[in-house]
C-alpha cells in the first residue's frame, strides 16, 4: 500500500491541485485511491472526491478525537491502493505553537510519510535550506520526498535539482512547470466548489496530466510504500431500515456536507431523499430537513425566483417539519438576503434578514455550549463542543426575543456570543458540526425525527399544537 501525507511548507503553493492532479493521475494508472483532508474543509475534498472517484473524509484534530481520525483513517482505507492526506497550510503550521495539531503531529499520529511540495518561484540553491529547516523542527515525521511545483522552465528545474542532491538526501519525485491552465478559480474561501464549476472534470484532467508528465509516480510509490494499514477492529456495519425520510438539498448551491455524517444519518435510520433547490419546485416527500452549507448568495437571484421551494420550505417550517440548518442553510431559510445593493427574498422561515459583507464575519474553529432552547440538542452534553464557522454574511434584523441553541464561547455566530436560532421545529446556525464523540447531531436529529413523525416530539412546536391551529 502506498501511504503520504502531501504538505507544503506555506500556504498557497499549489499543494491541492497537486494532491488532486496525484490522486487522479494514480487513478488513471489503475490504482484505488482514497482521499484525506486535514482540516474541517468542504471545499478541497469536493475536488480530491471527484478526482479519485471516493469519497474524501476529513481528519480534523478540533472536531475529532484521535481515536476517530484513527477510526476513521482505518475504516476508509479498505479496498485501497493508495491512502493520499492532504495537509492544510505549511507543514509545521496549525493553531498550537507547541505543533500538537499540526500536519506533521497528523503524520506522525498516522504513521504516514511526507511528500512535500514546494512553491519554487524564485528560488534556486535556497530551496536546501527551506527542506533541511523542515526536517530540523522538533517531531518532524520522515519526509519522503519533494515535488518542484511552479518551475520555470528546464534550466531552472535543473539548477533546483543539484540543489537538492548536493546538500540534502531527499530525493526530488517531480517538477511540474507554471501553467496557468493548472489554476483553479480562488473567490474566497479557497477553490470554488468542484459542485459548482462547470470546468471541474476538464480541470481535474489537466492536473492529472500535468502531474503524470512531470511526476516519477513508480519512484513515488517506492518512496511512500509500506505495509497496508491494520483494519481489524473496525467493522463495517449496514444501515438499517429507514425510519423517516431526510430532504437534504444537493445543487450548486449547497454541497457542504461531510460524507461521514450522511453515513450516520443513514446509521441512525434515515432515508436521504437528494433534491435540488435551484431547480425544484416542490418538496419531495419528507419528514425533516437538513440543510448544509454552500454558497447561496452566488445563486441568490435563482434561489429567490424559485417561489415554489421557497413556499414549500416555508410551510412545512410552519407546520412544524424538524429542520437542521448550517450557515448556507441558515442563510436560505432567512426572510432576505442582501447581496450588494439586491435584496432577494429568501424562504421566510426564519424571521431574520441577513446580509453579505466583503470581509469574513466568522471564520476559524469555534466552542458552542448547548442552552437548552434547541427543538433537540446537537450536542453530547453540557460542556463545551467543538465546531467551525466560515462566513461573510451576517444579521441583519431579528425580532426580539429570538431563541438560541448555543452559547458561543469562541467563535462569532450570529453575534453577541449566541448561535443556533430557534424557530418552531428549526434549528439554524452559522457553526458547523461534525457528527462524532462529543457532537452527535445526526443521532440526535434522527431521533427528533422519528419522535416528531410519531407525534411523540416535544417541544416549542408539538403535533398537538398543529392540530389546535398551527401556533406555537
Amino acid at each position: 500500500m502506498v501511504r503520504l501525507l502531501l504538505s507544503a511548507t506555506h500556504k498557497s503553493s499549489g499543494k491541492t491541485a497537486v494532491a488532486i492532479g496525484l490522486a487522479a493521475a494514480l487513478r488513471r494508472r489503475g490504482c484505488r485511491v482514497q482521499p484525506f483532508k486535514k482540516g474541517p474543509d468542504y471545499i478541497d475534498p469536493g475536488w480530491l472526491s471527484l478526482a479519485a472517484g471516493r469519497p474524501c473524509h476529513g481528519l480534523d484534530f478540533h472536531t475529532m478525537t484521535r481515536e476517530e481520525i484513527l477510526s476513521t483513517l482505518h475504516r476508509r482505507a479498505a479496498n485501497s491502493d493508495v491512502v493520499l492526506v492532504e495537509g492544510t497550510k505549511g507543514l509545521h503550521d496549525g493553531v498550537d505553537p507547541a505543533g500538537s495539531d499540526s500536519n506533521a503531529a497528523l503524520a506522525r499520529l498516522l504513521d504516514l510519510p511526507v511528500v512535500l511540495v514546494l512553491d519554487t518561484r524564485g528560488m534556486t540553491r535556497g530551496v536546501a535550506p527551506l527542506v533541511l529547516g523542515q526536517q530540523q523542527m522538533p517531531g518532524c515525521p520522515r519526509v519522503a520526498g519533494v515535488i518542484l511545483n511552479r518551475t520555470g522552465g528546464s534550466r531552472h528545474e535543473a539548477k533546483l535539482r543539484q540543489a537538492m542532491v548536493r546538500y540534502t538526501d531527499i530525493p526530488v519525485l517531480g517538477a511540474i512547470g507554471e501553467d496557468r491552465s493548472l489554476a483553479i478559480e480562488e473567490p474566497y474561501l479557497g477553490l470554488v466548489p468542484a459542485h459548482e464549476s462547470a470546468d471541474a472534470l476538464p480541470a481535474v484532467h489537466r492536473l492529472a496530466e500535468a502531474v503524470a508528465r512531470g511526476c516519477d509516480l513508480p519512484a513515488l510509490a517506492q518512496a511512500c510504500g509500506t505495509e497496508p494499514l491494520p483494519l481489524a477492529g473496525f467493522p463495517t456495519t449496514k444501515p438499517p431500515a429507514a425510519r423517516v425520510r431526510i430532504g437534504v438539498p444537493r445543487d450548486a448551491a449547497f454541497g457542504f456536507y461531510y460524507p461521514g455524517d450522511l453515513e450516520a444519518l443513514q446509521q441512525a435510520g434515515a432515508e436521504l431523499v437528494f433534491f435540488n433547490a435551484l431547480r425544484d419546485r416542490d418538496l419531495p416527500a419528507v419528514d425533516g430537513l437538513f440543510i448544509g452549507g454552500g454558497f447561496p448568495e452566488r445563486h441568490a437571484p435563482t434561489l429567490s425566483a424559485n417561489r415554489g421551494m421557497r413556499e414549500a420550505i416555508r410551510q412545512a417550517s410552519e407546520r412544524g417539519m424538524p429542520i437542521y440548518a448550517e450557515c448556507g442553510g441558515l442563510m436560505y431559510l432567512s426572510h432576505s438576503l442582501s447581496v450588494g445593493c439586491a435584496r432577494y427574498a429568501m424562504c421566510n422561515a426564519l424571521p431574520v434578514d441577513l446580509v453579505m459583507e466583503r470581509r469574513p464575519q466568522g471564520r476559524g474553529y469555534m466552542q458552542i455550549q448547548a442552552t437548552g432552547e434547541g427543538p433537540f440538542n446537537p450536542l453530547a452534553d453540557a460542556q463545551p463542543a467543538p465546531a467551525h464557522e466560515f462566513h461573510y454574511s451576517r444579521l441583519l434584523t431579528a425580532p426580539d426575543g429570538l431563541r438560541y441553541a448555543y452559547r458561543v464561547l469562541r467563535g462569532n455566530g450570529l453575534g453577541n456570543g449566541h448561535d443556533g436560532i430557534v424557530h418552531r421545529n428549526t434549528l439554524a446556525a452559522y457553526a458547523h458540526l461534525r457528527h462524532g464523540q462529543r457532537t452527535p447531531w445526526a443521532t440526535r436529529f434522527v431521533e427528533f425525527v422519528v419522535a416528531h413523525s410519531r407525534g411523540q416530539a416535544p417541544g416549542p412546536y408539538t403535533t398537538a399544537a398543529r392540530q389546535a391551529g398551527g401556533q406555537s
